[in-house]
């Protein structure tokens, strides 16, 4: 199966959960090249993936889900990332809405919430899980937003203001898969009167809630299906049943990761891994079928040629074993390094991951040469743009090796989240 190029080493359970995935790849295949033309997240995709049980990937069993974990949601974003890169990210930040359920749910095993807050934290968490596994909802995650910070990776201004039964919500999100097309959004909000990480609160946000709009049409390089533009909050009521309040909770839950702060950011990486496998797995088969007219010998024979899939060798392994090593380190047991060691590759991973990605991208492309490379809506074209959103979503290389350097000079990573 596809995602076994990835995962080589899959449980019994986790090649049942694989052989879902495996059966949904030929309808988002379909429809990738359409997708990158319009711009749009194919909105079918919702049912294909519902109808095969995927939304609740992540999700235990005991809400309605499958009960994988960490290392499936990487083998399904690999595998969904060769057939529809887009439809694979948006995917992804679905299943990421679920660590604030189990994050949660950890946390108050561990005794981080007193017998009065451990009431509402469970309540938030197990009705998240339930709307993802039993109802089978599409979620999207809004955290992101275009301020910028010098001292936080991450500056939530979005505000929510106490009122009777519940919260007001005001502000923008930038960045968050599935706008205007998942059922429910998750949104970050920072406590009026708290202007630290310690005030960021998670709410319920119905989609079509008064208040909610949409920003300007996600038009980007690459992953165009995606319905990244992200939302409008003006004054949105939220009730208090649908919100996770409590100053200090967000915190606290993110202690329980293993790696990067929500603790599967790994896994939305692979999608770009699985565009790259794709890609590679397209240009060897052109080069392998396309012949010179003179000689008849296949175009991939000639020198110039191979000194390219050389390349794309050596870039194709160097993403898949930093990866692989990355999610070794994020889900063995017993955990092979402290927290901060794996962060600190994670950062470095990353980065490595999306560049290897890319380069590759651009040797395929000149292998294809300007009659098999670069239409825009061909393979290699259309791949190459997926492949450059990897080298700017979340944090570029570049500020990845810094972090990665500040932990290992200061012995601290510079804050995730910060306010205004």
């Amino acid at each position: 199966m596809t995602g076994q190029f990835f995962i080589t080493d899959m449980t019994a359970a986790e090649v049942a959960r694989a052989e879902r995935v495996e059966k949904v790849l030929p309808a988002l295949a379909a429809q990738a090249a359409e997708v990158d033309a319009r711009g749009e997240f194919h909105v079918p995709h919702i049912r294909t993936l519902s109808d095969a049980g995927l939304l609740g990937m992540v999700v235990p069993e005991t809400y309605g889900g499958l009960g994988g974990g960490l290392r499936d949601l990487c083998a399904a974003t690999f595998a969904l990332g060769t057939a529809c890169p887009s439809t694979a990210l948006t995917y992804f930040f679905h299943c990421s809405s679920a660590s604030r359920g189990l994050l949660a749910l950890e946390a108050l095993e561990a005794g981080l919430f007193d017998d009065e807050e451990a009431l509402r934290v469970r309540a938030f968490a197990e009705k998240l899980l339930h709307t993802m596994g039993t109802e089978g909802k599409w979620l999207a995650n809004f955290a992101s937003e275009s301020v910028k910070s010098e001292k936080a990776a991450i500056t939530i201004g979005t505000r929510a203001t106490p009122v009777e039964g519940g919260y007001r919500l005001t502000g923008v999100k930038s960045f968050g898969c599935a706008t205007g097309v998942a059922d429910r959004y998750l949104v970050t909000a920072s406590l009026d009167g708290e202007d630290t990480a310690a005030g960021l609160c998670t709410f319920f946000v119905d989609r079509d809630a008064e208040g909610v709009s949409e920003r300007e049409h996600w038009d980007a390089i690459g992953m165009r299906g995606t319905a990244t533009h992200g939302i409008v909050l003006e004054n949105v009521f939220v009730a208090d049943a649908d919100a996770l309040a409590i100053p200090g909770a967000f915190t606290r839950c993110m202690q329980m990761s293993r790696g990067s702060f929500v603790g599967n950011q790994v896994a939305g990486i692979a999608c770009y891994l699985g565009a790259a496998h794709s890609l590679y797995q397209y240009t060897i088969g052109q080069l392998r079928s396309k012949k010179f007219a003179d000689s008849d010998k296949p175009v991939g024979t000639a020198p110039y040629q191979q000194e390219l899939i050389g390349h794309m060798l050596v870039e194709l392994e160097t993403a898949t074993i930093w990866l692989r090593r990355q999610v070794e380190l994020e889900c063995s047991e017993p955990p092979l390094l402290p927290k901060d060691e794996v962060v600190k590759r994670w950062r470095l991973c990353k980065g490595v991951v999306a560049e290897a990605a890319f380069r590759l991208g651009t040797y395929c492309v000149k292998a294809g040469g300007t009659g098999g490379g670069t239409g825009n809506h061909g393979v290699p074209a259309r791949s190459l743009r997926d492949l450059c959103m990897g080298l700017v979503q979340a944090f570029p290389a570049e500020r990845g090796r810094l972090m990665a350097a500040q932990m290992e000079i200061e012995g601290s990573e510079q804050a995730q989240f910060g306010t205004r």
